[in-house]
């Protein structure tokens, strides 16, 4: 790793913002209680929540490296869609309604801000090197499952990208693996909305380092869900979203997922 790479021995690594800003709040509070030294955001900072442009405050007040995802980058670029890498009809349906209420309601200034983000970040954690990238080093918007993306696969983009530790979202449900005695990956999950889990609660990972030894917990945050919920209805998101909000389960999105991670939810 090249010279002049930040370092850190506690940082707090979390995606999937969702415009979610009462998540993002209570997330930034729970991590310097923690003691972060760092708070490091993985991108899509918009999509399926109220009020995108919250967001970007609480962003830069806490003073969050933040790199780019898919839905950060269709917004900055002005693209016709959200990049999210959907083929069901109904999924595509609410991606387009969420991609378009949040386009039309990010602010310029915001937006620009968006396009000057990076696609990935690098950092010493430890002796470790860590990549974080949005959904893998070889594409933005690529799904990494548990129950689907195989050991080997995630051994040889650690490899190929000089990486100990791979670091991504995307898929809006948090795992953790082992890929050898000083390298791991680990999707961070999503604090924009639950985890199909059943809990309001949304999580992020925390992320303790000496040397070359590595403790990673992936933490659940409760906020004010009720009140979220509340500025969707006025804002008229779909009902399919807010009830995901209240209930823990996800209504939409579904076809996406494996059919391991889908039994767990509900729908």
């Amino acid at each position: 790793m090249s010279a002049g790479v930040a370092a850190y021995e506690r940082v707090a690594v979390f995606g999937g913002v969702y415009s979610n800003h009462r998540a993002l709040a209570a997330v930034i509070a729970d991590a310097r209680n923690r003691g972060a030294e760092a708070l490091i955001c993985l991108g899509d900072l918009g999509a399926f929540g109220p009020n995108p442009d919250k967001v970007f405050p609480l962003l830069r007040d806490a003073g969050a490296v933040v790199i780019r995802g898919n839905y950060d980058d269709s917004i900055a670029r002005g693209l016709d869609d959200c990049q999210c890498g959907y083929t069901d009809p109904r999924d595509n349906h609410y991606a387009h309604l969420s991609y378009q209420y949040t386009y039309a309601r990010t602010a310029p200034d915001n937006r620009r801000w968006l396009g000057t983000l990076p696609p990935e970040v690098r950092f010493r954690l430890g002796a470790l090197d860590a990549l974080g990238m949005h959904g893998s080093p070889r594409q933005m918007n690529e799904f990494l499952w548990e129950s689907a993306t195989p050991t080997h696969f995630l051994r040889k983009l650690a490899r190929e990208h000089h990486a100990d530790v791979l670091l991504g979202t995307h898929t809006g449900i948090h795992w953790l693996r082992r890929l050898g005695p000083t390298s791991w990956y680990v999707n961070v999950g999503a604090i924009g909305r639950p985890a199909n889990d059943g809990r309001r609660e949304v999580w992020y990972a925390f992320l303790t380092a000496a040397d070359t030894r590595l403790v990673v917990e992936h933490v659940p945050v409760a906020y004010d869900h009720g009140a979220l919920a509340d500025e969707m209805r006025e804002e008229r998101l779909p009902q399919e979203f807010i009830d995901t909000i209240l209930t823990g389960w996800w209504t939409t999105c579904l076809e996406v997922l494996p059919a391991k991670e889908r039994a767990r939810g509900r729908f």
